[in-house]
């Protein structure tokens, strides 16, 4: 599974958020965790005239997205930890999906997200949207930490439901994972 901290802001909390979910994940036990920080990454906004969907392993990507494209390749399940910008999520995260196509395909995405009053809960239904088109599955139960500037303390939620709630999200992960790669070993996707 990949844990992809989606925002490359200055100052950003996503780290924090993505260490806490990945305790989380590998306390369930359920997965091989590798957490994938777009900052690290080179993701221009500018994009080939070709799509990812049909050039397949020719597409031109920069030398420096070499280890993010390897990262989506190999996972059988991904998390998404971001935050909500203006109603939506960040510019990075949109640049990084829109560089792939096949890398989502018939794999399920969890969504961890954090933000204001809303918790981030409009970037994820935005992102629902965006990996559908992908033909990635998109888990229903997801975790949102509103306000996350006063509900985290020592890189901890104060909410003593959070692992519960991470626990729910990692065990439909895993089977919608398991599920996906014993499909996709024995049928080719049709897209």
């Amino acid at each position: 599974m990949v844990i992809i901290i989606g925002s490359v802001r200055e100052g950003r909390f996503g780290p924090v958020v993505a260490s806490w979910v990945a305790a989380r994940a590998r306390e369930h036990g359920g997965f091989d965790i590798d957490v994938v920080d777009l900052a690290d990454a080179e993701i221009p906004l500018s994009l080939p005239a070709a799509s990812p969907k049909f050039a397949g392993d020719s597409y031109p990507r920069p030398d420096g997205m070499a280890s993010l494209t390897s990262h989506l390749n190999e996972a059988d399940a991904f998390i998404v930890v971001t935050p909500e910008y203006n109603h939506s999520y960040p510019a990075s995260l949109k640049a990084a999906i829109d560089w792939h196509f096949t890398q989502w395909t018939a794999k399920p995405v969890a969504f961890v997200s954090y933000g204001g009053a809303a918790g981030g809960r409009h970037a994820v239904l935005h992102l629902e949207n965006v990996l559908t088109e992908l033909h990635a599955v998109t888990i229903r139960d997801g975790l949102a930490f509103p306000n996350y500037r006063t509900t985290w303390e020592d890189g901890q939620p104060l909410d003593p439901q959070a692992p519960g709630y991470a626990k729910t999200l990692l065990d439909q992960l895993a089977w919608w994972a398991a599920a996906l790669r014993a499909a996709r070993n024995s049928v080719p996707y049709p897209a």
